[in-house]
């Protein structure tokens, strides 16, 4: 290979990032399982992709990159720690080193850690908060500026956040495994938490405008898919998954073409996505045959009951309000409770929804929840209350920080003043 040829250094380049795509996870938690030390992991194999893109030009992609990395990237972390071999910490350095080295024979087949990295993300001695970056900075890759802007933090004090959770990992020695039986509800709690956490970040960018915020609900994604590939027998991994691919197969209808707001109720079923819907609904059966059923299979229930829209015409309201009754007594979640109320004024009339929202006015936790206020704006002004729904919608407007669904509530609001006013009607 001609290495001052434009096209084999663009060739290399090509081939380092398929091999980031491909293994960057699987080197990072192949590492630092062994010596807990994430960012170091990091580093040296930021090092080894970067001796790559010297070395390839050269003397051409090696028919293994993956393992031609792991060598290269190990070689720099054995160098690091020696260089830290000083003092009181001697003996843990050279414990590390051992490991390094005892993982030698393994680099012809690279075991799969990603699993026990992702645990380790989520152990409990880590912030919860920053378990979902932490997540996509050690399995994807991301650097530390596109996950703030992801999750609308500063770089610096995103940053900081994570170097505090690596430093935790290392320090408080969190271990790189997989649970056992009788602890590995708790922890799978967590780790399906963070992927949802980053999900809802990429989701809450309704127009798609802002392309990492769109590609973080498609990384979410895959690391759900991840998740689930490695506990095909855990019923909730299979359920978050199925979850997310509900939403994603809607994306494309939640905006009309003048990128305005479309509620769920009034989206165009043609545009959803049928084939990840057909995915979503399998995973959903596989899991229903499996023991156990949680927060994430019910969820995903709900919407699955929504997507009979394609079929019928009309939601599933009797077993979407039969899945919040569930998902009520199962979390005591003032939004599930909130969406039950809903389902309830579709199968039983506005008045009952609004008896069952009214049990809710109490709760601080949905005093600035915008679709409350949109809700019960909603089901007053079917209930013939135009002023109250109209306080409802301003309180509502208020609260939203998305400009199409302040438009969309703002239009509802005007239309309902204008038919309430005398002449509007």
């Amino acid at each position: 290979m001609n290495p001052t040829q434009p096209s084999a250094r663009a060739a290399c380049a090509q081939a380092a990032e398929a091999a980031a795509r491909r293994s960057y996870g699987k080197l990072i938690a192949f590492l630092s399982a062994r010596t807990r030390d994430v960012a170091g992991a990091e580093d040296a194999l930021s090092e080894a992709f970067a001796a790559a893109l010297a070395d390839w030009p050269q003397r051409g992609v090696p028919l293994n990159p993956e393992a031609w990395l792991l060598t290269v990237a190990r070689r720099r972390m054995v160098d690091a720690i020696r260089e830290r071999t000083l003092g009181e910490g001697a003996a843990e350095h050279q414990l590390l080193l051992a490991e390094l080295a005892a993982a030698e024979a393994d680099e012809a087949g690279l075991p799969d850690d990603r699993l026990a990295l992702l645990f380790a993300c989520a152990h409990p001695a880590i912030e919860p908060g920053v378990r979902a970056p932490l997540m996509l900075q050690a399995v994807l890759g991301f650097d530390a500026a596109a996950i703030a802007s992801a999750f609308l933090v500063a770089p610096a004090t995103m940053g900081q956040r994570l170097v505090r959770a690596k430093a935790k990992i290392r320090q408080a020695g969190v271990p790189f495994d997989v649970p056992g039986r009788h602890e590995l509800a708790p922890r799978l709690d967590a780790v399906l938490d963070a992927v949802y956490a980053a999900y809802a970040e990429g989701w809450s960018d309704g127009e798609g405008t802002d392309p990492r915020r769109r590609n973080l609900a498609d990384e979410a994604v895959w690391l759900g898919r991840l998740t689930a590939s490695l506990l095909p027998q855990q019923p909730e991994a299979l359920g978050l998954l199925a979850l997310m691919l509900f939403a994603q197969a809607r994306r494309p209808a939640r905006r009309d073409r003048h990128g305005g707001y479309v509620p769920l109720a009034q989206q165009d079923t043609r545009l959803w996505d049928g084939a990840m819907i057909d995915e979503a609904e399998a995973l959903l059966a596989h899991a229903s045959r499996l023991d156990g059923h949680g927060r994430y299979q019910l969820e995903a229930a709900v919407q699955s009951a929504h997507a009979v829209r394609r079929h019928t015409g009309r939601s599933d309201w009797a077993a979407i309000a039969q899945l919040y009754d569930l998902l009520c007594g199962l979390t005591g979640s003032p939004v599930a409770a909130l969406n039950r109320a809903v389902a309830l004024a579709e199968t039983a009339g506005a008045a009952a929804g609004l008896h069952a929202l009214d049990a809710l006015a109490g709760d601080a936790r949905l005093a600035d929840y915008q679709p409350y206020w949109a809700a019960r704006a909603e089901l007053l002004a079917r209930s013939g209350n135009a002023d109250g729904a109209a306080q409802a919608y301003r309180r509502a407007i208020g609260l939203e920080r998305d400009p199409a669904v302040r438009h969309f509530l703002q239009g509802r609001c005007d239309a309902l003043v204008h038919a309430a006013s005398p002449g509007g009607g």
